[in-house]
């Protein structure tokens, strides 16, 4: 591989460059065993034509692209008994161009120490990547600790707390308040570097327990998640997350079931409302009988809206990190429940295809008054996205993905012009 990528010269430059690091490391950390250090660049590069206009977020319209360059460094430490530990090192480099504007953004990811404390204890501290058992209330990287128990016949246990302020906020994608909508949106300003880059200062804490091979199939996830605000605005949003998924596999067919509620604390105009919410997801796959890999999953979710009554303590379910519930349609799980169709088929190991077709349903109508503005139903529209994953080789990944949004199939925006989109995605590690 590396004489495919790199000629002579620059191959004597990568050495060079690889002694260093290995000179450095040696200086910086000693005692650690080097011998088995495993370093490289990762490349990822994504092109992309949108017509979304009118979407939830159609900053990406027109054409795109976005390149990121990624060097990592993995040591491991330690004896190779039971205790043991690895020190991983990655930051990243990208360059983004939207419309007529490109930008430069540096952001340091996963930075994460790991050690293993004999049976079934591990402690991981640094920037690292966490998600919550539902995977739609808290995903990505966040700055903190968490430590991972094993409770044999108990089932496993974890607790972590971690701060958001030091991220990138467009890696974060953090958007609970008007306040956080705003800076989200804000292009990068390298004369404005602290009110562009980071994301929103918050404090999120969480306990995660899960009960593998209970009843010899049936598997339990529960969790409590706090997420306290430290903006100091005039809006401030505090958030605990109570939840649990279930899954429960039958022969070709695997059913899950999960629920969250949520308690808010709301302050705005100085004055602060307890506000309760909830989501909630099920789904039931299917692997089918065929010579083939292939699986047919029905999804359903589904989240609380805002009532018609101004004094009601109900609201929208507001989640810590936003996840577009659609491919082409960027709207998060907030006031917003999806039935989603999605068959994948592996024809070949180098190939893989997925076909999806999600229904939107606003759970009520002023939830995304802001976005949308009028609206004549509850019915969204309609979702058909696929998309084609092809290895060539082990270090190359190809990723073409397309679909288009039709609002005419629903009745909230039935006079609104089709959505589409269209990416490429290249990942390739070059050493």
């Amino acid at each position: 591989m590396t004489k495919r990528f790199f000629p002579n010269n620059l191959a004597q430059k990568r050495s060079c460059c690889k002694s260093l690091v290995f000179l450095l490391l040696v200086l910086l950390l000693p005692g650690v065993s080097l011998f088995a250090y495993d370093w490289g660049l990762l490349a990822d590069q994504t092109a992309a034509i949108a017509d979304t206009a009118g979407n939830l977020d159609n900053t990406m319209d027109g054409f795109s692209y976005t390149g990121t360059l990624t060097p990592w460094v993995s040591i491991p430490f330690g004896s190779p008994g039971d205790s043991h530990g690895n020190l991983y090192l990655s930051a990243g480099i990208t360059v983004e161009y939207q419309r007529v504007d490109t930008i430069f953004i540096p952001e340091l990811l996963r930075t994460e120490l790991s050690y293993r404390f004999g049976e079934g204890t591990e402690l991981h501290a640094g920037r690292m990547i966490y998600t919550d058992p539902l995977g739609f209330i808290a995903d990505g990287l966040f700055d903190g600790a968490q430590v991972t128990m094993g409770l044999g016949g108990f089932g496993n246990l974890g607790i972590g707390a971690w701060y958001t302020g030091f991220l990138y906020k467009n890696t974060a994608r953090i958007t609970m308040t008007e306040a956080d909508l705003t800076t989200y949106y804000l292009p990068l300003d390298y004369d404005k570097f602290a009110d562009t880059y980071f994301a929103p200062r918050r404090i999120l804490a969480a306990i995660d327990w899960e009960k593998p091979g209970l009843s010899e199939k049936f598997r339990l996830k529960g969790f409590i998640i706090g997420q306290f605000d430290l903006s100091g605005n005039d809006e401030t949003y505090h958030s605990q997350y109570l939840g649990a998924k279930f899954i429960y596999p039958i022969n070709s067919f695997i059913f899950d079931l999960g629920v969250c509620m949520e308690l808010a604390e709301h302050k705005t105009a100085g004055e602060t409302k307890t506000l309760f919410s909830f989501a909630g997801e099920a789904g039931i796959s299917w692997l089918l009988p065929t010579k083939v890999q292939d699986r047919l999953t029905l999804t359903g979710r589904f989240s609380s809206g805002t009532p018609d009554k101004e004094d009601s303590s109900f609201a929208a379910f507001i989640p810590i990190t936003t996840q577009y519930q659609g491919d082409i349609l960027r709207a998060k799980l907030s006031g917003l429940s999806m039935i989603r169709m999605e068959y994948s088929i592996r024809p070949a190991e180098s190939l893989i295809v997925n076909l999806a077709d999600s229904y939107f349903i606003l759970s009520d109508l002023g939830t995304y008054a802001n976005h949308l503005g009028a609206k004549d139903g509850h019915f969204l529209g309609n979702e058909i996205s696929g998309s084609v994953i092809w290895f060539p080789f082990s270090d190359l990944q190809l990723n073409l993905l397309g679909g288009v949004f039709l609002p005419s199939w629903g009745n909230a925006l039935k006079d609104s012009n089709a959505q589409w989109r269209i990416e490429l995605n290249a990942k390739l590690a070059i050493f």
